[in-house]
């Protein structure tokens, strides 16, 4: 992977994201501890492990915004290709997921995404992404909102059920014409003739070598161009009208959840230290603590599964009609 492409792609990001505002927020308290400004930042103890504080605040809370990773979809046996042993065949995603590596070998990166995409209709959601698509129908019928602004590009958030989804780095069931631009929802397995039975992970599997002309192409009319998988790719900026959307629920939020992310992937590892930062509670579940652990006001560790049914269960001051 090309790391000076990749550092300018997510900086372009992080200034899509921006208000001189924002940024000061999301960084603030990560300078040096000799930086004058220090003193300006929001001091934050270390964070609680008390469940019922937790759900005092979310008894409270009117707009709720939950920020997913890898981690909520790991114990639906989603692989992540990423870490040791994290290879399909022998590449990591980060030599595949690359604009420069679908330019060069459009077949190989789409034996790759064919793989994931026959993987992925074999998955189903755990009990922490219906535990947030309960909670989110439940609050709903009591005036309070919930929106799920996700990393992930799996849609087990969407079948678990829920509609409020902002995918910042896009959906594996999504395609992009290259020539056109088109946008569409593809659920087709195989995705075309020629990638049937294409994609085996093992190290020694040779590359289909399959013709650009046998690749999925766009069906607009007269435009047949190919099309490549509607994600963000390592180097690239994300949607500038996803990040605005995202930007307006977590300027509205009073309550923010973190669930199985490592809060090290810009721009997303900035989203809850600038909630945090304007004094919002802000709770992370996550296998293991971050770089942001202890700027939040709580973490719960364990398999985000465990962990997050109890915490957004019916409160009892909810009234259910």
């Amino acid at each position: 992977m090309n790391n000076g492409k990749y550092f300018r792609g997510m900086l372009m990001s992080l200034l899509q994201f921006t208000t001189r505002r924002l940024v000061s927020q999301a960084y603030c308290g990560l300078k040096a501890s000799s930086s004058k400004k220090q003193k300006f930042c929001l001091e934050m103890a270390r964070p609680s492990s008390n469940m019922a504080d937790f759900r005092e605040a979310f008894a409270k809370a009117k707009h709720i915004a939950i920020i997913t990773g890898a981690g909520v979809s790991a114990e639906s046996g989603v692989p992540t290709f990423r870490g040791a042993g994290g290879f399909w065949r022998k590449w990591q995603a980060q030599e595949l997921a690359t604009p420069e590596a679908f330019a060069r070998n459009p077949s190989r990166v789409w034996e790759f995404y064919h793989y994931r995409r026959e993987v992925m209709l074999s998955k189903h959601p755990n009990p922490a992404h219906i535990a947030i698509a309960e909670c989110e129908r439940r609050l709903s019928k009591q005036g309070r909102s919930v929106v799920v602004i996700t990393q992930n590009i799996d849609e087990l958030h969407r079948k678990a059920g829920t509609k409020h989804l902002l995918e910042i780095h896009g959906s594996l069931f999504k395609t992009r014409c290259t020539n056109c631009g088109n946008v569409a929802a593809n659920y087709k397995s195989p995705i075309c003739p020629a990638l049937a039975g294409k994609g085996a992970p093992e190290p020694e599997t040779e590359d289909a070598t399959i013709p650009v002309e046998d690749l999925p192409q766009c069906e607009e009319d007269g435009c047949n161009g190919l099309l490549r998988p509607h994600v963000v790719w390592f180097g690239e900026t994300l949607d500038p009208d996803v990040l605005t959307e995202v930007e307006k629920e977590l300027d509205i939020c009073d309550l923010c959840l973190v669930v199985g992310t490592s809060s090290v992937v810009y721009p997303a590892a900035m989203f809850a230290p600038q909630v945090s930062a304007r004094g919002v509670p802000v709770a992370e579940f996550n296998m293991e603590a971050t770089p942001a652990t202890n700027r939040f006001r709580f973490h719960f560790p364990g398999p985000c599964g465990t962990t997050l049914p109890p915490a957004l269960a019916r409160h009892q001051t909810e009234i259910i009609s």
